[in-house]
């Protein structure tokens, strides 16, 4: 019988300031699959016919051993020898994630390739268990674990043993080999151990919103981790630790306390040797204070960047235009958004 369902994946921003590669919160724009299965239809390869809407849809392959979201599929599919999508099944991805803006788009690919296996597969994983299958591919746990779990989280990588460590550090390339080797390659792939990475969800005071100030040019992960320090002094992480320490707790409080929370949200440890990748961040990271812009909370990079977020009660519109004529002074044009959390992260939808 023809079956139609939808999975629904949150984007998400990363560190919140000082809790780099720690904390992650889960916002309200979606990545979604519109999924049928047809067993009428036959031919298409590995059963799976790709089409697409939104950013990146020029450039993102429709291929499904070479599109992120159906290679994490068929990795989680073959773990469960299954070889390829069961029934010919029709994809079609809308997502307005913009792309390398520090807003987790390969994040929620991989999560929605995850609850697509599940689903397409019928295999009855746990949200807790699909993020063992997520973190084989994308191995940061902040912004994945906000993206499947939703809302404000805090996450770690369990010490695994020496044999499950193993497994876990599989280089990349195993996981999702390249597609050249054709319908059997990564027939036997290496299944994740159970329980790699833990979290917790914070809460959210209800009247906090996210402004995202998006810039016009995309930044990698790995252009903007290349610029971080191998090591850090006692000073600047003890300095981190302090403010994730008090953030975490004070995001939860109504009414939320703007000068605690703006001071709580600075950061020594990635912000500062970003700035050479994103025109003006130092100055844009200054330009506005509780004191001159009331409503706001805090300000900081989202993730790798560009994209700047600041927390905020009101006044959205005028923290926005402060922060774009800004990057506009450095001939950085941006897009902006007001977006509220996203409370239960990733969704399955059947119809």
């Amino acid at each position: 019988m023809p079956r139609s369902f939808t999975i629904k994946v949150p984007c998400s921003s990363a560190n919140i300031g000082p809790g780099f590669d720690v904390v992650g919160l889960a916002l309200s724009i979606w990545l979604e699959l519109r999924v049928k299965v047809d067993d009428s239809l036959s031919g298409v390869p590995h059963n799976c016919e790709i089409s697409y809407e939104g950013e990146g849809a020029k450039d993102l392959p429709r291929e499904a051993d070479s599109n992120l979201i159906t290679r994490t599929a068929l990795y989680v599919l073959k773990c469960h020898d299954i070889r390829s999508f069961p029934a010919t099944t029709l994809v079609h991805i809308v997502n307005p994630i913009p792309l390398g803006r520090g807003l987790g788009s390969s994040g929620a690919a991989v999560v929605a390739g995850v609850m697509l296996a599940n689903a397409i597969g019928q295999l009855g994983l746990s949200k807790e268990r699909m993020m063992d299958y997520c973190l084989m591919i994308e191995r940061h746990p902040d912004n994945v674990t906000a993206a499947m779990m939703g809302g404000f989280v805090g996450s770690y990588l369990r010490e695994l043993d020496p044999v499950d460590m193993e497994r876990k550090e599989i280089p990349l390339s195993e996981v999702l080999p390249e597609p050249a080797g054709g319908v059997d390659t990564g027939l036997r792939p290496p299944e994740p151990p159970n329980g790699i990475g833990h979290h917790i969800k914070f809460g959210w005071a209800k009247e906090v919103k996210a402004i995202a100030i998006i810039p016009d040019f995309e930044l990698s992960t790995a252009n903007s981790r290349s610029v971080l320090p191998k090591m850090y002094s006692a000073k600047d992480m003890i300095f981190n630790l302090q403010r994730l320490a008090v953030l975490t707790t004070a995001l939860t409080r109504s009414p939320p306390d703007a000068d605690l929370i703006y001071q709580a949200m600075q950061d020594k440890v990635h912000q500062p040797y970003r700035k050479t990748l994103i025109p003006g961040l130092t100055e844009i990271l200054l330009s506005v204070t509780p004191k001159s812009h009331p409503g706001l909370l805090g300000i900081c990079l989202s993730g790798a960047g560009p994209t700047i977020l600041a927390l905020a009660t009101h006044n959205f519109e005028t923290i926005a235009s402060e922060i774009l004529a800004r990057f506009s002074k450095e001939g950085v044009e941006c897009m902006w958004k007001v977006l509220e959390p996203a409370y239960n992260g990733a969704e399955h939808i059947e119809e």
